[in-house]
C-alpha cells in the first residue's frame, strides 16, 4: 500500500513519456475517459512525483532521456510504491518484455499501441490493484455530483450551468475534498500555468462557482479559509 501523500477522489494517474506529442495525446485521452492526469518527461521528474504516493496507476515509457525506464520503475518500488505500471516501449523483443515484468512492470504495450487497448489494459490493471475502486466516472460529495465523462454538474435534482473552467474548478475542489488548496495550487493545476498569484482570477471564479453551486441549497459547500484559500466539504 502506498502511505505518502494524500489520496483523492477519482482516480490519478501519472503518464511518464518524452515525446511531448505522445504525452499531450495520452493526457487528453485519459481525461476524457474520467481520470485525472499528471504528467513527466524524464525519470527524475516522474520519480519525485512518484514518491508523492497519490497516484493510482502509473504509465512508463521506457526511452527516457535522462535514466531508462526500467531503473525508474525498479527505484519507485524500491521506495515503496505499489501503484500498477503499464510499460510503454518500442522495443519489442520477448527478452525486453521479460525484464521490464520483472523489474516491477505490471503490463507491457508496444509502440505503436490503439489507444482502445491501452485503456482496456488500464482499466484491468486498476481492477486488479482495487477491485471495485476504479470502474466509476462519477465525483459525488453531499447532494453534489460531477459526470466526468459528460462534463455536468448536478446539486440535489437541479443541473447546474458552469463553463468548463468552473467544471474543472469544481472537479478540483471535489476531488480534495476536506482539503483546503490555496489559490496558487488551484492555479497550478486547473489553469495549468503559473501566473501571478496576487491575482483575483480564482476569486472570481470561485465567486461565480459558489452563486451556482450554493445558491438556494440547504447548505453551502464551499468555504473560504481567510488567508488560506479554500475548502469543499460537508460539514
Amino acid at each position: 500500500m502506498q502511505s505518502r501523500g494524500t489520496k483523492r477522489f477519482g482516480v490519478r494517474l501519472l503518464v511518464v513519456e518524452d515525446d511531448l506529442a505522445i504525452q499531450e495525446f495520452l493526457k487528453r485521452a485519459l481525461v476524457e475517459a474520467g481520470y485525472q492526469v499528471d504528467v513527466a518527461a524524464d525519470g527524475r521528474t516522474a520519480e519525485k512525483l512518484a514518491t508523492e504516493g497519490i497516484h493510482d496507476g502509473l504509465i512508463i515509457d521506457l526511452g527516457l532521456p535522462d535514466i531508462d525506464g526500467l531503473d525508474l520503475i525498479a527505484r519507485t518500488r524500491a521506495q515503496g510504491n505499489s501503484a500498477p505500471v503499464l510499460i510503454l516501449s518500442a522495443r519489442r523483443s520477448v527478452d525486453e518484455r521479460v525484464r521490464g515484468l520483472e523489474q516491477g512492470g505490471d503490463d507491457y504495450l508496444t509502440k505503436p499501441f490503439a489507444l482502445s487497448e491501452l485503456l482496456a489494459r488500464l482499466r484491468n490493471l486498476l481492477r486488479r490493484a482495487s477491485p471495485g475502486q476504479h470502474e466509476s466516472t462519477r465525483l459525488r460529495i453531499a447532494d453534489l455530483e460531477l459526470d466526468l465523462v459528460r462534463r455536468e454538474a448536478k446539486r440535489g435534482a437541479n443541473v447546474l450551468q458552469l463553463t468548463p473552467q468552473e467544471f474543472a474548478l469544481l472537479e478540483y475542489l471535489c476531488r480534495n475534498t476536506g482539503r483546503v488548496v490555496t489559490r496558487t495550487m488551484i492555479l497550478d493545476h486547473v489553469w495549468k500555468m503559473r501566473i501571478d498569484p496576487a491575482t483575483n482570477v480564482v476569486d472570481v471564479h470561485i465567486y461565480r462557482l459558489r452563486s451556482k453551486v450554493d445558491r438556494d441549497a440547504p447548505k453551502a459547500l464551499i468555504h473560504t479559509i481567510r488567508g488560506v484559500g479554500y475548502v469543499l466539504k460537508d460539514s
